[in-house]
């Protein structure tokens, strides 16, 4: 701590950094400062450093230099899915508190790994999943929680794209992520449905992987992102999952990068209950809505959030899921409380995602212990 904020050092000054962390945690300057910034490629954390650092911020192309210097509170790692963690566990043996990036590793080993590290050194941790922040998330977590829907016993995660194959960084490079969008963007929308579920005992899992497209010059027509190189596709572009939990509820997972259907649905979630269902839907603004089904005066209805409150020609973030997301983070610190995205949970999302690729390869169904 220096002049009561926390000081903050960065390991991954790429595209999600610049997009969604640098701008949150400057947004918390009461709170944080940015005084270290680390990149393999140095001169992108030069350049994160001049932009979001603090006047004397410093700059590292090792990860373990950063980690050596005394004055860092927190670390934000922001680095491909297979170093999350390597990263971490060094982190928490040099006393740093962690917020990693989704998903919390590329396989269970690793996560297991991570959860030792962090029980052991006593600090603060979290997993970087904002859509929890969201004001639709909240308000379906609020209604399970108040028993609204009754018992939640069969379940939709949707993470399904048309066509938008991410065509920078890293992603279609297995070595470095683990897979595809499945471990990409099936991970927010698992993370979402186990915690409206408030379920977190996975017993079996079957999967069905695809490389259908991606190596498909024509498949690469449209996409949101331009053509991706299929040449160097090494991952999947497609995964679904069938997930069976300790109480018999059971979920679907679906997630794709590419895939021929008519509409996309991405970090979004359909609950079925015994007293009403909820399903997150995607808004033409590519925001998001919560909509509940219900039999009411012995008909069958709808309904749905209100956008009133909103102001009109009002700019503001602070409503934004990654502000939130960052703000309860440097509080749970500050105040030594729990963060909103718990470690323990975290885990399992790794773990049933980790089984689905397992059960993909041997074609089995996969036990959980």
């Amino acid at each position: 701590m220096k002049n009561g904020k926390l000081q903050v050092g960065i390991i991954g000054c790429g595209g999600l950094a610049n997009q969604k962390h640098f701008p949150a945690l400057i947004s918390q300057s009461d709170k944080c400062e940015l005084v270290a910034f680390c990149d393999l490629i140095k001169e992108r954390a030069v350049k994160a450093a001049k932009e979001f650092g603090a006047q004397d911020a410093r700059v590292y192309t090792d990860y373990k230099e950063l980690l050596k210097e005394a004055d860092i509170d927190v670390v934000h790692v922001l680095t491909p899915n297979v170093s999350h963690a390597p990263i971490t566990v060094d982190a928490f043996e040099a006393g740093k508190h962690v917020l990693c990036e989704k998903p919390m590793a590329h396989n269970t080993e690793d996560a297991q790994r991570m959860m030792d590290a962090w029980k052991k050194s006593g600090k603060k941790f979290t997993i970087g999943y904002q859509n929890r922040f969201r004001p639709d998330t909240l308000a379906l977590k609020r209604a399970c929680d108040e028993g609204k829907l009754g018992e939640v016993y069969f379940a939709k995660a949707h993470a399904i794209r048309r066509r938008a194959v991410p065509t920078w960084g890293v992603f279609p490079d297995k070595a470095k992520q683990g897979g595809g969008p499945l471990i990409d963007i099936g991970t927010h929308a698992l993370d979402i449905t186990l915690w409206c579920m408030n379920n977190y005992k996975p017993v079996s899992v079957m999967g069905s992987v695809y490389k259908k497209l991606g190596h498909l010059p024509l498949a690469t027509e449209g996409n949101m992102f331009g053509p991706w190189d299929p040449a160097t596709f090494e991952v999947e572009d497609s995964a679904f999952g069938y997930i069976k939990m300790e109480d018999g509820a059971t979920i679907f997972l679906e997630s794709s990068w590419a895939l021929n259907v008519k509409d996309s649905r991405e970090a979004a979630t359909t609950l079925c209950g015994t007293k009403a269902g909820a399903e997150i839907i995607t808004k033409e603004n590519n925001g998001y809505n919560v909509v509940f089904n219900a039999t009411t005066a012995g008909v069958l209805t709808e309904e749905q959030m209100s956008a009133g409150g909103a102001v009109a020609f009002f700019a503001g973030n602070e409503g934004k899921a990654e502000v939130k997301e960052c703000k309860q983070w440097l509080e749970a610190i500050l105040e030594d409380k729990e963060p909103l995205v718990k470690p323990e949970q975290a885990f399992i999302v790794t773990k049933i995602l980790d089984n689905i690729y397992k059960s993909a390869e041997e074609n089995r169904e996969i036990k959980l212990g």
